[in-house]
């Protein structure tokens, strides 16, 4: 329970269900752990709220060790590389589906519930993971690293339903976090600018900013700073192309430390058709055929489904196809393959050609 509407309204449904519910929040940030820019002392406050208006017993939980430990510490590394990761997908892989798990049933429970929105359904080669039913609200995304053995312990309350019917639900019932702000972002960063947080971690490079041409346009900070795709705050703005168009990060070349950026939404060196993919994650324990039909997969979350063809290099990499050319494929983040409404799983990304 984080305090946050959905996980509300999930413990709410269990319990009303015929479930034995005991809520636990999750402490996994305690450095500049302050009010300013972290929620947690108010979130706390609003999980043991709801707990005691649905009479259940609830419980803090400290997994900041781990959290530095297993996603942190990877998250930085990254960066430092060059690319640009997704901290909420490792945080699920990592910590709600493995050390929350394995605190929960060492508790003795039989599994462990979240308000994310996505589905688990038992078929006959194993479990599925399924698209929440709000396709405004879908979070398989982030849970595409999930096991079977993680997913056969896990229940998914609200994926049923829609953001407006959970805070229906909680309105209705009392909840006095009904109309509660979605919390939004990187969890350790908050509110606060993420170069300047960022920085606390990471030095400065300084190194060139060029066009496609070599035409220098400025300075940049370092590599890390910045991400694919990327259009404000890097520092060009005044400067005046042939066009006029907005200035965009197409390129880190991480040998010469220079920061390529290139004019136009829809310039070339920002669309591609083909992606490679390491670190591979299937859910089904094997990864689609190349001859599978009816495949589509996001290469960033909120992306649309996009139609694509699959090639398994080895039981670690994959490289995707697709018909369509995408914008800003970014190395680090994720791309989540599907076969309609199940999610498949998915691997990093290392390059797109």
């Amino acid at each position: 329970m984080s305090g946050g509407v959905d996980s509300s309204v999930a413990a709410w449904l269990l319990r009303e269900q015929g479930y034995e519910v005991i809520g636990l929040f999750m402490k996994n940030w305690e450095d500049d752990d302050d009010d300013e820019h972290c929620s947690t002392r108010q979130d706390w406050l609003d999980a043991a709220s709801v707990a005691d208006k649905l009479e259940i017993d609830i419980e803090a939980v400290n997994f900041a060790a781990e959290y530095r430990e297993r996603v942190f510490a990877e998250f930085l590394r990254e960066y430092a590389a060059g690319r640009t990761p997704n901290p909420d997908v490792l945080c699920n892989a990592e910590i709600k589906f493995r050390a929350f798990l394995d605190h929960a049933l060492a508790l003795g429970a039989d599994a462990i519930a979240t308000g994310h929105y996505a589905r688990v359904r038992q078929g006959a080669d194993g479990y599925e993971l399924l698209k929440g039913v709000d396709p405004g609200k879908d979070q398989s995304y982030f849970l595409h690293r999930l096991s079977q053995a993680q997913l056969a312990s896990t229940l998914f309350p609200v994926g049923e339903l829609h953001k407006r019917e959970v805070r229906e639900i909680a309105a209705r019932i009392g909840l006095h976090n009904a109309g509660k702000k979605d919390s939004t972002g990187i969890c350790f960063i908050g509110e606060r600018p993420f170069r300047a947080f960022l920085n606390r971690y990471l030095p400065t490079s300084p190194g060139p900013i060029l066009t496609p041409e070599g035409r220098m346009l400025g300075e940049h900070v370092g590599l890390a700073f910045y991400t694919i795709g990327q259009r404000k705050g890097i520092g060009v703005g005044g400067v005046r192309g042939g066009d006029g168009e907005p200035w965009y990060v197409a390129r880190k070349e991480m040998a010469s430390n220079t920061l390529r950026v290139v004019q136009g939404h829809d310039h070339p060196w920002l669309l591609t058709n083909d992606l490679a993919a390491l670190d591979a994650h299937w859910i089904a324990g094997r990864p689609p055929a190349g001859s599978d039909t009816g495949l589509s997969a996001k290469t960033r979350y909120r992306q649309s489904d996009a139609s694509c063809s699959i090639a398994s290099e080895s039981d670690e990499s994959f490289r995707l196809h697709f018909p369509q050319q995408q914008w800003a494929v970014t190395p680090g983040q994720s791309a989540v393959l599907y076969r309609g409404e199940v999610c498949l799983g998915g691997g990093i990304i290392s390059a797109a050609d």
